[in-house]
């Protein structure tokens, strides 16, 4: 029987190696943990998710909620585990962490075609001598070790193109002050605009900071609200925090889409009021008023006892963050499981050396999945991993149409690009609708997201 190589045991490789069992083929996963473990990792564990517990929206109407949907339709392992393993985040999926790694390393090591080895690649076992004889994935992530860096530099004849990644912090939540602090999702707890503060203060007495409440475990967030001075004092010691210093090109290849809390606040004193605390849909149940800012802390586990601070990736100094992050209100006495951090990401430039099915268009027995491929998100990785798979262990080459998201994505990774950047799942690089422009955003995506579901459906006869 063919033995396909996996270089990585993360997202994206624990479902390439999945999709290849299924399939018939023997798959030996070189995962270097617990050997070595890179700056982000902890765990032993296959799958370990080390910034966010959110694998985003499950809407119809968004885009990586239409690319979760793709992904249930074609039998993925990890959206499957990560449904299993959810916790409440309102029209979110968000996962138990430890729950979720766990379920996927005890599934993969269940599976007989799957022969998991705990060992770095890297010198003694070098890449081009294995794909001489085998098909190869590299899915070692956005931490690629120095070892296989080098060796995917020899590989590609390019240079690494790096981006800066930053994780928020956890907090334990029987340390937020619920005095202050008030379950609800955004717009359900909002006053109606026909009722006045103190009709909806009475109505609301005893409902949110009643300590045996049960609309407590129907709410997926925890909320602080700030009045004007709280907000400005708080952006204030945020701006002239003491941060962990970076290099000028450190500094310059921030990836947008994962921003530094202290880097975005410096934009301006009202910047964070417009983005992650911006206070729309909100009631602050001691006024009866909407907040001037609103900080959200989202569920972190199944047991609801960690939540991590929406919207705060960060680079401060640990002491800092705790100085810094206490000034929020509700969290004046919090205890930090987990402080926030700053590390690096690696990719390599996917659109000028691989294809749509995440082939290396130099060696066609070597493919790439995951974030080193320029694919951004946990379930963006899953995707990769899940394309390059299928290919791997199909006897002809599998393309998803490209009004797909999963499509999209292979063809935005592998269309050239001089200025090519990472890139979450979008609806801007799904083709639009023919006929008429549809002006109403959410029925708009709601077709192309039909649209998608359609295609998919169809050519999964031919797969």
């Amino acid at each position: 029987m063919e033995e396909v190589i996996v270089i990585g045991g993360g997202l994206a490789g624990s479902e390439a190696a999945y999709q290849i069992a299924k399939r018939g083929k023997k798959v030996k996963l070189y995962e270097m943990k617990p050997e070595k473990f890179s700056p982000a990792h902890s765990s032993s564990n296959l799958a370990e998710i080390v910034c966010s517990n959110s694998f985003k929206s499950n809407l119809h109407t968004n885009a990586c909620g239409l690319l979760k949907e793709e992904l249930r339709m074609m039998d993925s392992l990890l959206i499957k585990i990560a449904d299993k393993t959810c916790v409440p985040a309102g029209q979110a999926l968000a996962v138990d962490r430890e729950e979720f790694s766990k379920n996927v390393t005890k599934e993969l090591e269940s599976i007989e075609n799957i022969n998991i080895i705990r060992q770095e690649v890297g010198e003694s076992i070098s890449i081009e001598e294995l794909a001489k004889e085998h098909k190869v994935i590299i899915a070692t992530g956005p931490l690629t070790s120095d070892k296989l860096s080098k060796e995917i530099l020899k590989l590609t004849g390019e240079s690494n193109l790096h981006f800066y990644d930053a994780a928020a912090p956890l907090i334990d939540k029987d340390s937020i002050n619920f005095d202050i602090a008030f379950y609800g999702n955004r717009y359900e707890q909002e006053r109606p605009k026909d009722e006045s503060a103190e009709e909806w203060l009475e109505k609301q007495k005893n409902h949110y900071n009643n300590e045996n409440s049960e609309c407590k475990e129907e709410q997926s967030y925890i909320n602080l609200p700030m009045n004007k001075e709280e907000y400005e004092k708080f952006v204030n010691e945020l701006v002239n925090a003491e941060v962990v210093e970076l290099h000028e090109f450190e500094k310059r290849e921030i990836f947008e889409g994962c921003m530094p809390i202290e880097i975005m606040a410096k934009r301006g004193t009202d910047t964070l009021r417009f983005g992650p605390l911006k206070p729309v849909g909100f009631t602050d149940p001691r006024t009866g008023y909407r907040p001037y800012a609103v900080v959200q802390l989202r569920q972190d586990n199944k047991e609801a006892k960690i939540y991590n601070i929406v919207g705060f990736q960060t680079n401060l100094k640990y002491g800092e963050q705790k100085r810094v992050f206490s000034l929020i209100p509700g969290l004046e006495n919090a205890e930090f499981m987990k402080y926030g951090v700053m590390h690096r990401n690696t990719f390599i430039n996917s659109s000028k050396l691989l294809d749509n099915t995440y082939n290396l268009k130099l060696n066609k027995n070597i493919y790439f999945a995951g974030q080193i491929t320029g694919v951004e998100g946990y379930v963006e990785s899953i995707s990769s991993g899940l394309v390059a798979g299928i290919n791997v262990a199909s006897e002809r080459k599998i393309e998803f149409p490209e009004n797909t998201m999963i499509g999209a994505l292979a063809k935005y990774i592998s269309t050239p690009n001089d200025k090519f950047q990472p890139m979450n799942a979008n609806y801007g690089i799904l083709p639009e609708l023919e006929g008429k422009k549809i002006s109403d955003k959410k029925l708009k995506y709601s077709k192309i997201s039909d649209r998608a579901l359609e295609s998919l459906k169809d050519a999964m006869k031919n797969f």
